[in-house]
């Protein structure tokens, strides 16, 4: 089974990766993004579509196991409010090579930022809020997958 999940909890990177791991794979790649605190940024919030988001992570997931040989995926994306240094998404992939277990870790993250419904909103400390715009480079980076 392929954990995939979108929670408002905290991600337990640890306890994520030791079941990830029980199979003992190969090769494991790994990404784990972390909310920055950039610019006096007192939280995060990401908004998505309850349905359409979970969709899109287990379609990527789907589209991730017919590229490469994997062995285990772990795909996991926090939403609601969070602050810098708390975990935002985990992605674990799990191949019998390291080549395609970083590429298929590669994969997931770069067309996570594009093809998954998650909207983010910035709150700063001198009371600025603003909606984060999509960046050329994610659809540039994303666009190399095919």
């Amino acid at each position: 089974m392929t954990p995939v999940a979108v929670q408002a909890a905290p991600i337990d990177v640890g306890a994520e990766i030791d079941r990830h791991d029980a199979g003992g794979h190969g090769a494991t790649a790994s990404f784990i993004g972390r909310v920055r605190g950039d610019g006096g940024l007192l939280e995060l919030f990401l908004e998505h579509h309850p349905v359409m988001t979970e969709a899109g992570l287990r379609e990527l997931a789907r589209a991730a196991a017919e590229r490469w040989q994997l062995a285990a995926l772990t795909l996991i994306h926090r939403v609601g409010a969070m602050t810098p240094g708390d975990t935002i998404v985990l992605v674990l992939a799990s191949c019998p090579h390291r080549s395609e277990a970083l590429a298929a870790c590669e994969f997931l993250i770069d067309r996570l930022k594009t093809d998954v419904m998650l909207w983010k909103r910035e709150t700063f400390e001198d009371g600025r809020v603003a909606w984060v715009e999509a960046r050329a480079g994610d659809a540039v980076r994303a666009e190399r997958w095919g």
